[in-house]
């Protein structure tokens, strides 16, 4: 029997919609059973928890601080990269998206290696002896490590829609290349740089595995929300309940909001695996 051409493209459709419904579904469920597992008992405790209040203001702190750092070293990187060709900057590509696939463990070992007492980068910046290891300190080191690639990525793809006439134009009229930079290139870029530097903060917030090998899980000096986590499973697993659907929750409207906002969902998550 001949089908239409609308009853083709509704069984085509189908087919497609099985399995995307099958991959949402997998992604939604864990995430809904943080909420429906939750009752007030469990709010009240985590409320009361003496976990919540250092983490949380730890949390901000140092993502905070990261998050300047990385948008201070990596807009400028990512300029060069969004300008340049060549396989430097392939090179230099492949070396910023390495912390994306390299396992958290793996970093915090590296930190660890590098910063830690017997590194050789820390006796260069402490030269009187002394780690960063186990430090706030290593919890912003270890913020900046997993988070950079995503702004730095983001920014890059932002600043290459930047359009080379303008920048030719600029350069004809007598323009410097850091007058260029600050004059053209960052205005015009500036909502992709703000969806990358937001996406920054999502990733830095929910590190958890290289900030555990490298800073420890110090409640009030290393211990941010992730960690806080970690340790209340192993005593109350109503409050690291409570404490994970929060930083879920912060997550996604981190997210959502930026969404909204910019209007650039695809710039956001597109932009950092350009």
């Amino acid at each position: 029997m001949h089908r239409s051409p609308k009853s083709r493209r509704a069984r085509g459709s189908l087919v497609l919609l099985v399995p995307a419904a099958l991959l949402l579904a997998f992604l939604f469920v864990p995430l809904l059973g943080l909420v429906l597992g939750t009752t007030m008992d469990d709010v009240r405790r985590a409320l009361d928890s003496e976990l919540l209040g250092p983490a949380i203001g730890l949390s901000l702190i140092t993502t905070l601080v990261s998050l300047v750092v990385i948008v201070l070293l990596g807009t400028p990187l990512a300029w060069l990269l969004a300008r340049g060709s060549g396989r430097t900057v392939r090179a230099v590509e492949t070396l910023v998206e390495l912390p994306v696939v390299v396992p958290p463990a793996v970093v915090g070992v590296a930190l660890l290696l590098a910063f830690g007492r017997q590194g050789p980068f820390s006796r260069w910046l402490l030269p009187a002896g002394g780690s960063l290891a186990l430090t706030t300190t290593a919890v912003v080191l270890a913020q900046i490590f997993v988070a950079a690639p995503f702004y730095v990525l983001s920014a890059r793809s932002a600043l290459r829609e930047v359009d080379d006439e303008l920048v030719l134009v600029a350069r004809s009229f007598g323009a410097s290349p850091i007058a260029v930079f600050f004059r053209v290139g960052l205005p015009l870029a500036r909502p992709g740089l703000l969806a990358g530097a937001l996406l920054a903060w999502a990733r830095a917030l929910g590190e958890f595995g290289a900030t555990l090998m490298f800073a420890g899980n110090l409640s009030g000096r290393t211990q941010t929300l992730p960690l806080a986590i970690y340790a209340a499973l192993e005593s109350d697993l109503g409050t690291a309940r409570v404490l994970s659907a929060l930083l879920v929750g912060l997550a996604f409207a981190l997210l959502l909001g930026m969404r909204s906002w910019l209007g650039g969902g695809s710039r956001l998550l597109g932009g950092a695996r350009a």
